[in-house]
């Protein structure tokens, strides 16, 4: 992921100014190492620190159209560039940068372009010909991007607050799926599809469909002119990006050109399942796997560097982001720049244990629909802020905007599992149930559900506690509604979190950035109310779901898998798959 930062309307044009704006870039080096581009016309300051994927020669910021009249300095990938710029044959393109359309789209259809974007980006576009600029952010909000206002009546946008806390006056999140015109000084909604409404779909599930799909959501992320990897934890969700992956990575331009070799990495305490179950699919695959360790105090050594990247003091956020800043660190020394994950599964699919307790379909779609809302608070901004700490961008196929339509369409009535007896996530597991050429071993494709904090080693979180009561007194946990008047922490655990966050971040603004709601097994507020017992439990490590979480030492073999479960085919073709029925606990 790229970094950029943008002062605009600003009373001051002088060369102290600039030399500002370059210092506060430099707080974003570590999202792009490779190049530092400034655009400055009058008082407006465009500067982008550049990690390099997709056109390494000729596609430094910022970008322009042919007469330099409109300046961009975008962060992501636009997967469908080399679509739209057919759809421009009166421009004339500079670089093969994937963003340089931003600039000739606007500059042919207006504002209104955005929705033609298939990708992940953030981007401001300035144009210089009226004083006039546009912000935008990605549909699911998978790039981070904040904005903000000096006193001076200047507006600043970032990928991360840290470069503008101390000369905005008010800073906030921009909001996914929305941008910003200064022209209506105001924001609205690019992204409205239809799932947003929390309407009750009613398409089939077709499982050819189902995977069609995910497979072209796989292919292109494959868009990249340097070595990339895949995070490989042994879930599902990985093990089916990384199976993809091997399988059509021979096709695809990346792969004629970088060639077939995929390297795989995981991480975990010595012993944990996330580790075992990624070497097994690893060896299944054929991949290149590389397979870290580290220890509780690697993980506690780490906890200040990992706040201060990722901005946050939330609990589940924090103890997530540190496994992933650490394997992004090594993978950043094998060379490779960029990797596929699994992000996004579980809210799209209702894939976390919680989901079990769901009572009805409309529950089950409507806590989905607010869960990938939310995830630009929780999960992206972990895996885009833990990685890009690294120079690493990752990619997240189950959140491609096509793929999240499909699956949010699928009649919820499909995507039960505790009423139904069936394990989570069933219906990509039985979309992907090839007998005649299988993506995954049998056990990994109907392997249950481990949360992150879980997977990489059972004692991690109660390793985080001790610390933690170790640094924070039962006198300042007394003491803490006073302390901490807002979001006032919990658990001592929370309680330590909070104080690293106010020693890097002190102003108010900050907090007001932070998500701060009660949650068990990381479900919403309103979903408390499916399991009541749930409220003597507060905690969000996926263990506290309490009678379905298998225990640390089940193991899923393929006795455990019960008699065939009918689909009814939507193409007049038998579906016949295999389940476990996530019977343990229930």
């Amino acid at each position: 992921m790229c970094g950029i930062l943008a002062c605009l309307w600003c009373s001051d044009d002088s060369s102290a100014k600039r030399s500002r704006i370059i210092h506060l870039a430099q707080r974003l080096k570590h999202r792009g190492p490779d190049w530092i581009g400034i655009f400055q016309h009058k008082g407006n300051y465009l500067a982008h620190q550049r990690l390099a994927i997709v056109d390494l020669t000729s596609g430094d910021q910022p970008l322009f159209n042919e007469d330099k009249t409109i300046a961009v300095v975008a962060n992501g990938e636009i997967y469908n560039h080399e679509e739209l710029r057919k759809k421009l044959p009166n421009h004339t393109f500079s670089t093969n940068s994937d963003c340089e359309v931003i600039a000739h789209l606007y500059e042919e259809y207006g504002e209104n372009f955005v929705d033609m974007l298939d990708g992940i980006f953030s981007f401001v576009l300035y144009d210089t010909r009226d004083n006039h600029f546009l912000v935008a952010r990605d549909a699911i909000g998978i790039t981070s991007l904040y904005i903000g206002w000096g006193e001076d009546a200047s507006v600043w946008v970032s990928s991360e607050y840290k470069t503008m806390h101390e000369d905005c006056e008010h800073f906030e999140r921009f909001q996914p799926g929305t941008l910003y015109s200064s022209r209506e000084r105001g924001f609205r909604r690019w992204y409205n599809p239809v799932w947003f409404s929390e309407m009750i779909p009613t398409t089939p599930y077709d499982p050819m469909v189902l995977r069609n799909a995910l497979e072209k959501a796989v292919v292109k992320r494959l868009m990249t002119d340097v070595p990339f990897g895949v995070l490989l934890s042994g879930g599902l969700d990985s093990s089916l990006v990384a199976s993809i992956t091997s399988r059509y990575l021979a096709e695809t331009k990346a792969g004629k050109q970088l060639g077939t070799t995929i390297h795989s990495f995981c991480i975990g305490l010595e012993g944990s399942p996330d580790l075992k179950a990624g070497r097994e699919v690893a060896d299944y695959l054929g991949t290149v796997h590389h397979e870290f360790h580290f220890t509780p105090q690697d993980g506690i050594d780490a906890i200040e560097d990992v706040i201060y990247h990722i901005e946050s003091y939330e609990l589940t956020t924090v103890r997530s982001s540190i496994p992933t800043y650490l394997i992004s660190r090594k993978i950043k020394s094998h060379g490779i720049k960029m990797v596929l994950s699994g992000e996004g599964s579980d809210e799209i699919f209702g894939g976390y244990l919680y989901f079990h307790k769901a009572p009805n379909k409309e529950e089950l779609h409507q806590e989905s629909c607010r869960k990938i809302k939310a995830l630009h608070q929780y999960d992206c901004l972990r895996a885009n802020k833990a990685t890009s700490a690294w120079g690493l961008e990752a990619r997240f196929p189950y959140l491609d905007k096509e793929f999240v339509s499909v699956v949010m369409g699928i009649d919820p009535d499909n995507k039960l599992s505790g009423q139904k007896r069936r394990i989570e996530k069933w219906i990509l597991r039985n979309a992907f149930d090839d007998k005649e050429r299988p993506y995954l071993p049998q056990h990994i494709l109907w392997r249950q559900k481990e949360q992150m904090s879980d997977g990489v080693g059972y004692n991690w979180i109660d390793a985080l506690k001790a610390h933690a009561a170790s640094h924070v007194t039962d006198t300042m946990m007394l003491n803490a509604a006073r302390t901490y008047p807002l979001h006032t922490p919990p658990t001592k655990e929370a309680y330590l979190y909070r104080m690293i966050f106010e020693k890097i971040f002190p102003k108010q603004p900050a907090r007001l950035t932070i998500p701060w709601e009660p949650t068990v097994a990381c479900c919403t507020p309103k979903a408390l109310s499916w399991f009541p017992e749930w409220s003597n439990n507060m905690d969000p490590s996926g263990r506290a779901a309490w009678g379905i979480h298998n225990s640390a030492n089940t193991k899923l073999v393929s006795s455990d898998i019960v008699e065939p479960n009918k689909v009814e085919p939507q193409n007049g073709a038998a579906t016949t798959t295999t389940t476990n029925g996530a019977t343990n606990g229930h």
